[in-house]
């Protein structure tokens, strides 16, 4: 008889398998034997789980970015003002969660998934607009509306490739170094928007 609660067990192996082949391969290019074998149970098990090895990876995505959202959550919850808020989605954005290698090299290929992959897409479309709405809500509170859109789109673009450039260069600013460009880029609007 199975133990209650193996299979939530079992599905979250599954997923830390899968994220961390991913990372050691940089590609889609493993197999779900692989996969489950790191997790310690069968293919067949895994097939069973979840079906198939995109049915993984969008299983791993989900945790990715529902690890992300917890942390927006938790540091939106220690901020008081639109400007700390923002700071706060930049902040979580970096945290080291976050940026570990194998996390970076799930987001390249979450990316590049999305081009070929209807579900893909729209998981990536889900945090894109969850992303640029945080931002786009606390900085129609410091910038007129078509300067908070801007703003919000830099902002984000910035995040997101810093990511890619992690994946994609060998010398890149480390995750502190990075994460402070991206507010100096936020501190850039607000001195024009203080001189006017």
């Amino acid at each position: 008889m199975p133990k209650i609660g193996m299979p939530i067990l079992r599905r979250k192996a599954l997923i830390s398998a899968a994220i961390a082949e991913i990372g050691e391969a940089g590609s889609l290019d493993v197999t779900v034997s692989q996969i489950a074998k790191r997790a310690g149970v069968s293919s067949a098990l895994a097939h069973h789980y979840f079906g198939s090895k995109d049915q993984i990876f969008l299983a791993a995505m989900r945790r990715v970015l529902e690890t992300f959202r917890l942390a927006v959550r938790e540091r939106l919850r220690l901020a008081d003002t639109p400007e700390e808020r923002i700071r706060a989605i930049i902040d979580a954005s970096f945290e080291q969660s976050q940026f570990e290698r194998e996390i970076v090299a799930a987001w390249l290929i979450f990316y590049v998934r999305a081009l070929q992959s209807h579900s893909t897409r729209r998981l990536l479309q889900i945090y894109a607009k969850r992303l640029h709405a945080n931002l786009l809500f606390n900085l129609r509170q410091l910038f007129d509306d078509r300067t908070a859109q801007k703003v919000a789109q830099g902002l984000a673009s910035m995040i997101d490739g810093f990511y890619i450039r992690c994946a994609l260069q060998d010398e890149v600013p480390d995750r502190e170094s990075t994460r402070d460009m991206v507010k100096d880029y936020l501190n850039l609007w607000l001195e024009r928007i203080a001189r006017r």
